[in-house]
């Protein structure tokens, strides 16, 4: 097995990951809304919205990861490599378009002061 071959396997493993955090991820935030919503022991959106966005940015960042991988490590053409920064650009805006939906606030912003104390 030569090294690009190798680095292509890790790739698909990084890849199957990612998607398999998404899937899992999704599956169990819907279990626990329907328990929650069936023992009526709390709200149910807010977090399974919360959960099922955590679970899609773990999923992003892993294909993200694999892609550099791959196209770095496999094939570092100057087409490869721009489409791989206008996907990770694109995967870099849902990431922080969805972490302001679960949290209300930028990557970069710090908890307020209230919410730091709690933690």
């Amino acid at each position: 097995m030569t090294f690009q071959e190798i680095i292509e396997t890790v790739g698909k493993v990084i890849d199957a990951a990612g998607v398999a955090a998404i899937v899992v991820g999704a599956l169990a935030a819907g279990f626990f809304a329907v328990r929650t919503a069936v023992r009526r022991s709390g709200p149910v959106y807010a977090p399974f919205r919360r959960f099922l966005g955590r679970s899609i940015l773990l999923g992003l960042e892993l294909l993200v990861a694999a892609d550099i991988i791959r196209t770095v490590a496999v094939t570092p053409t100057l087409e490869s490599v721009a489409v791989l920064g206008v996907i990770v650009l694109i995967r870099t805006f849902l990431s922080f378009s969805l972490e302001l939906e679960i949290s209300g606030r930028w990557p970069w912003q710090k908890k307020p002061e209230t919410a730091a104390a709690a933690d």
